[in-house]
């Protein structure tokens, strides 16, 4: 320890110089640590950066942002790029106005404020009145809400929030016709929800952690608790806990009627068992609807007596099915909505109606039945698109979504349940004219022939030359599907002849279960060979070369980046694995790694799940005497969902084995978690650094943004 602190004082007084075009890095010290899996030896030096908190660590990190910002500084479009970044960010965004007890409600940014306000309305037409305004609750807007909750009578508005990006959230109490605070206060909800029962609510909270471990150590022991308003947390009801398995999640959901209170249990990220109980009846006791973690079962809603389940039990790609209360058992579940080709992605209850949204090759479609099943109409969408922000009443015949795409901005629509009637109700004004792009979907063969769609856009006029600067983005994990959706952070890649490309990978849920499975476990290694495959059609079908090619990811996706460019580094320019999950064979170590196992396996549980974690784990493949792509590891300092840790030894290997010219940076943002409620000025900086990093070695040239750095 004692060389550490010693390092901490001289690392500080370094600097970033360049020689021979290869940048002089900080000198990280290694530590003689070892472990040893099923008698193989693996060398931990770095393992002292595990430590967050500590001197060493917090010295390493600020040299290393020293090097990383006197690098982009030397970027001569930067200036300009923010600009235009910042120009584009500023117009206002609308959240898809809902309705609670006879009030609209709606979230709006002004343009660049750094949260969303929470605005209500007494009619559409009306004058909003702010009633929650987050930018309040700190002066750098790095406290950010993270849900919001209305109880049913009207009265109260619970909300959570959330610091510098933690997943640690507060949960606070309003009283609505005041606007004023109450003093119920909750602290260490993390993964919960808040479901309102009376005067008070369910929510899921972990015992206070160890001082100065809040953001690394291992979350244990969820527990579900009652809150009644005006009590303190310490007087909270013990509702649910399980004291035999620690490393599991639980969450309350209550039926609408408040009739029904469910308990769902998680041991990972996919799987859950449920349970629910008659809050009508004092001497009610839990029903078991399913004991296991072999399938998904999510509560649509309860009416008459009946719930509700969407679920993959017996359908890869789910159904909705309905459940009698009173003959809960397995043999009297009755299917609604049936299985189809298509993923069944969720279900609302609105206008006395169910309406089903799919989807098919990662597009949105949505389709209205009666409460039997019966088919009554496809909800009509302007394009190949998104879905999202689907709300409203379940006895409302007015609904309102949000849809977007590549080249759609966020448009919101004000929907006629009865008449399967859309009008727009509020478009974004963003300053970008989509008749200048293009976006299409094609299909690509992967390594094992399996067939592969990727969205590519770009602007008209392109010109297949094989010299195109190209981004190539995935993520191939958690059953999560990556839709198509419009961001302005990608326009002047776009503008300036860029091509922007989105592989819908297995491990994603594209294609439901199947799809996801096909990329778990000892099956991961598919995830990379589809990415491999999508980056060497492009090149092939001359949108691109090895030497205008980048790619990007964050979380499980930067786990895609960093194993990509460990397993072909000459396949791609530029790397930017964000928030990666990078150590394969420690990530489970760590707050909620432990969840991610049924899609990852673990270095412990066995030695041929240990030989194949190490075999593709980005930190344990990268190798000196290698030239590696430009790369720019990204994370923040307050990222407890997977731990900055990943990035600082993944970057301290990649300097200490990169044997080209490119630079092997890493950019720790501080006061900031894992993206979630990150403020926009936090996001403008990222963006414009990543971009400027990303076009800069590409070789792009982008005459805009140089002429007019100060305007």
């Amino acid at each position: 320890m004692k060389q550490l602190i010693l390092f901490t004082f001289s690392i500080l007084l370094m600097s970033a110089c360049t020689s021979s075009n290869k940048l002089k890095y900080p000198v990280t010290t290694k530590e003689d640590v070892v472990d040893n899996y099923f008698g193989t030896a693996v060398p931990e030096p770095y393992r002292w950066l595990e430590n967050d908190t500590s001197a060493a660590t917090e010295a390493w990190v600020k040299a290393q942002n020293k090097v990383t910002y006197q690098y982009l500084d030397q970027i001569n479009f930067r200036p300009g790029l923010k600009k235009r970044l910042t120009d584009l960010t500023n117009y206002p965004k609308y959240g898809s106005p809902f309705k609670k007890n006879g009030n609209y409600y709606f979230f709006k940014n002004d343009g660049l404020q750094n949260q969303s306000v929470l605005y209500s309305l007494a009619t559409l037409d009306g004058t909003p009145k702010v009633l929650l305004d987050p930018n309040q609750l700190s002066t750098d807007g790095t406290v950010a809400l993270s849900q919001i909750s209305f109880s049913n009578d009207g009265k109260y508005l619970a909300y959570s929030i959330a610091r510098s990006g933690s997943d640690w959230n507060e949960i606070y109490l309003m009283d609505i016709a005041t606007g004023k605070l109450l003093p119920d206060v909750i602290h260490w909800v993390k993964f919960s929800g808040i479901a309102w029962k009376g005067d008070g609510f369910y929510y899921s909270a972990y015992d206070a952690p160890v001082a100065g471990k809040e953001y690394s150590n291992k979350n244990e022991y969820h527990k579900v608790y009652y809150h009644k308003v005006g009590d303190t947390q310490n007087k909270d009801q013990l509702v649910f806990e399980n004291k035999d398995y620690p490393l599991r999640n639980c969450s309350a959901i209550v039926s609408e009627d408040e009739a029904l209170l469910f308990i769902a249990e998680t041991a990972s990220t996919s799987g859950n068992s449920l349970q629910f109980k008659d809050l009508n009846n004092p001497d009610a006791e839990f029903v078991t609807l399913e004991a296991g973690f072999d399938n998904d079962y999510s509560v649509v809603d309860h009416i008459d007596g009946k719930i509700y389940l969407l679920t993959n039990w017996q359908a890869s790609n789910q159904q909705l099915m309905e459940i009698d209360t009173k003959n809960p058992g397995r043999e009297n579940w009755k299917t609604i909505i049936p299985a189809s080709e298509n993923v069944l992605e969720g279900v609302s209850v609105l206008g006395g109606k169910f309406v089903a949204q799919y989807l098919k090759d990662a597009a949105s479609h949505a389709y209205a039945y009666d409460l039997s099943g019966k088919l009554l109409y496809e909800v009509k969408l302007p394009t190949v698109g998104t879905i999202s922000g689907f709300s409203g009443d379940k006895d409302d015949n007015e609904a309102f979504y949000t849809f977007s795409s590549f080249t759609f901005p966020p448009t919101i629509y004000r929907f006629d349940v009865a008449a399967n009637k859309a009008e727009v109700f509020r478009k974004a004004d963003v300053s970008f004219q989509p008749e200048d792009y293009v976006s299409e979907q094609l299909f690509y063969t992967s390594k094992d022939g399996t067939k592969v769609p990727m969205f590519i856009t770009y602007k008209k006029g392109m010109q297949k030359t094989g010299k195109n600067p190209l981004l190539l983005y995935g993520y191939g994990g958690f059953n999560i599907s990556v839709n198509p959706g419009f961001s302005v952070a990608r326009i002047p890649f776009l503008e300036n002849g860029g091509i922007y490309v989105i592989a819908n990978i297995r491990g994603g849920g594209e294609y439901g279960e199947a799809w996801h499975k096909a990329g778990t476990k000892m099956q991961k290694q598919n995830v990379f060979d589809d990415f491999i495959a999508a980056a060497e059609f492009l090149i092939k079908e001359k949108y691109t070369s090895a030497k205008k090619l980048a790619i990007d990811g964050g979380s499980n996706g930067g786990l895609l980046v960093g194993a990509c460019m460990t397993q072909r580094p000459d396949l791609f320019a530029v790397a930017i694995p964000e928030v990666g999950v990078l150590d394969m064979l420690r990530y489970h170590k760590f707050t909620i790694g432990w969840a991610w196992a049924t899609d990852y396996g673990t270095s412990e549980e066995s030695k041929e799940m240990f030989d194949y974690l190490k075999a593709y784990s980005p930190l344990h493949n990268l190798k000196p005497g290698v030239r590696y792509p430009a790369t720019m590891v990204m994370t923040g300092d307050h990222d407890d969902r997977v731990v900055p840790a990943h990035s600082f030894k993944f970057a301290a290997t990649l300097q200490a084995s990169n044997a080209g010219n490119t630079p092997s940076l890493i950019r720790i943002d501080t006061k900031a978690g894992h993206g979630a409620g990150k403020p926009i000025g936090k996001v403008i900086d990222a963006q414009t650094d990543m971009w400027s990093f990303i076009m800069y070695h590409l070789g792009m040239k982008p005459q805009i943004l140089i002429q007019n750095p100060g305007d």
